[in-house]
């Protein structure tokens, strides 16, 4: 992959995962610098900063493997985390009670399967390595 491609992909993932830090960690900063639309909604930006910080994973992980899947899982699970987080800590503002056990329970196997294809990924590599 060339050097272009590679630095935008880094790029890219630098800005999601700031931007997504940012708007999980400190939505209120983050609404009145950037997102300046009314009202303020602090579910909205705790779930944007999750699935930027998916998006930011997902093409950190890109610049390391070339596996399709393991990239998505890589995203998905770190948004998804990132998200269940996000609905235990609002749990009060709203939303259905069972939420953050769904989404909690999503995360752990979108974790459990990113896991067990980083590994087969892993001894794929080293076998390829061997031969």
């Amino acid at each position: 992959m060339s050097r272009f491609v590679n630095a935008v992909v880094a790029l890219g993932a630098l800005f999601f995962l700031a931007g997504g830090a940012w708007a999980f960690l400190w939505p209120h900063s983050f609404y009145t610098t950037v997102a300046t639309f009314p009202p303020f909604n602090l579910h909205l930006f705790h779930d944007a900063g999750a699935f930027q910080l998916g998006i930011g994973a997902a093409l950190l992980a890109a610049l390391f493997t070339r596996d399709a899947l393991l990239v998505g899982l890589v995203g998905g699970a770190a948004g998804a985390v990132v998200h269940a987080i996000s609905h235990v800590v609002d749990r009060n503002l709203g939303g259905n009670p069972s939420d953050p056990w769904t989404l909690s329970g999503l995360a752990l196997l979108l974790v459990v399967a990113t896991v067990l294809r980083a590994r087969s990924e892993l001894s794929d590599t080293a076998r390829r390595k061997q031969t």
